[in-house]
């Protein structure tokens, strides 16, 4: 396993898991009313991870940092959105999906 790969591995695990715990709350499955922040750290989880991913381009030869660089659109987007019931955020959200699930298929290639 290469370095691009783990970058990669957990950028994309981290958006996952991020979009999960927002779906679960937007769906009332469970509420973090009191644990707020946990989908907050996520978020910043998922973009400096993205960020370390993304750098592989400037310290490794694969290209996936390539597929993931148009992610930072609508994770920048994201924090204006507003409220999730709105749906702008959620969108917005899974708008970044698609480079994440790209990105990590090309490093794992």
């Amino acid at each position: 396993m290469t370095l691009p790969q783990v970058c990669f591995g957990l950028a994309g695990g981290s958006f996952a898991a991020s979009c999960a715990l927002g779906l679960g709350v937007a769906s009332k499955r469970f509420s973090t009313a009191r644990f707020r922040w946990v989908h907050h750290a996520l978020f910043v989880l998922t973009c400096l991870l993205g960020a370390v991913a993304a750098s592989s381009l400037l310290w490794s030869a694969s290209p996936a940092g390539w597929f993931l660089l148009p992610a930072a659109v609508p994770l920048a987007a994201l924090p204006a959105a507003g409220s999730p019931r709105l749906g702008r955020h959620a969108a917005l959200a899974l708008a970044a999906a698609p480079f994440f699930f790209v990105s990590i298929l090309v490093a794992w290639r």
